[in-house]
């Protein structure tokens, strides 16, 4: 694949360019849980450096009990807060049916793990002249990982984006093991821009900011971070969710590393660019 284009796939959303020399960071709460919570979520990322606001509004979760998310009535609140503070927007979609709805108003749709290779979904956004971020299975290979991404190619998509968010291994201290070697052989073989979540990755809020710092030295084009005003009082993932102010430090710190190999964090440009290419 990466033979088929050497300088690599820069994909554009809004005033942002993922896959270029700029680092790219997107942040928020796991999921929409009302005007307060994002409000605070969204000016905190945003004046912490932030490029995108993330925010689920359908949730797959493993118990039917658990929090699903808002819906479209979170979806408002997402695509309000993403205009106020001068950000695009990231969400998941679960399913073709939700497509419509969420193409129009979100900037990046996002495929979760669980879905990686629902092969209906994937067709549906290779239809779609949308950015799509994949996520990798919880236990897929690299290669089911790549594979999965070619059924939006195929499509006729060509703005994809993957996303390595850990793996299932046989170690119990963390969620998941974030592969990192992942990162670098797909960086090295694909022409699409790779990004890292470190927030499900580790499932430890003490371990997303080394982390993240690994992964934009290992050469990753960005982050998805978990950030939540209270992660104590989240209805959903809040035990993997940075709070605002370690998160500040964090994007403190990444210039540094990404100085070291040659990198910098994206210069995004101004919220009144960002409304108008929505």
């Amino acid at each position: 694949m990466r033979a088929a284009r050497p300088g690599g796939t820069r994909v554009k959303v809004g005033g942002v360019e993922v896959g270029g020399p700029g680092f790219v960071v997107m942040a928020g709460p796991c999921a929409v849980e009302g005007a307060e919570q994002l409000e605070l979520a969204a000016r905190a990322v945003a004046q912490a450096g932030a490029h995108l606001l993330r925010g689920g509004v359908f949730k797959p979760r493993t118990s039917p009990y658990a929090f699903q998310g808002m819906g479209e009535p979170g979806l408002k609140l997402l695509v309000d807060a993403g205009r106020r503070h001068g950000l695009p927007i990231i969400s998941e979609v679960m399913e073709a049916e939700q497509l419509p709805l969420m193409a129009e108003h979100v900037d990046i749709l996002q495929v979760g793990a669980r879905n990686m290779q629902n092969f209906g979904l994937l067709r549906a956004l290779g239809r779609v002249r949308k950015p799509v971020l994949l996520k990798r299975g919880l236990s897929a290979t690299v290669q089911e990982w790549l594979n999965a991404a070619e059924y939006i190619l195929a499509g006729g998509n060509e703005q994809v984006l993957l996303c390595e968010r850990g793996i299932r291994t046989f170690e119990t201290a963390m969620r998941n093991t974030l592969d990192l070697a992942a990162v670098a052989w797909a960086k090295e073989r694909t022409h699409l821009p790779v990004i890292v979540d470190p927030s499900h990755a580790t499932g430890i809020p003490s371990l997303i900011a080394p982390m993240s710092l690994a992964a934009a030295a290992a050469g990753a084009d960005g982050l998805l971070i978990e950030v939540h005003p209270r992660p104590e009082q989240a209805l959903c993932d809040g035990q993997q969710a940075m709070s605002p102010g370690d998160f500040a430090t964090l994007m403190q710190r990444l210039p540094g590393v990404l100085a070291a190999v040659d990198r910098h964090l994206y210069t995004p440009a101004g919220p009144a660019q960002i409304a108008g290419a929505r």
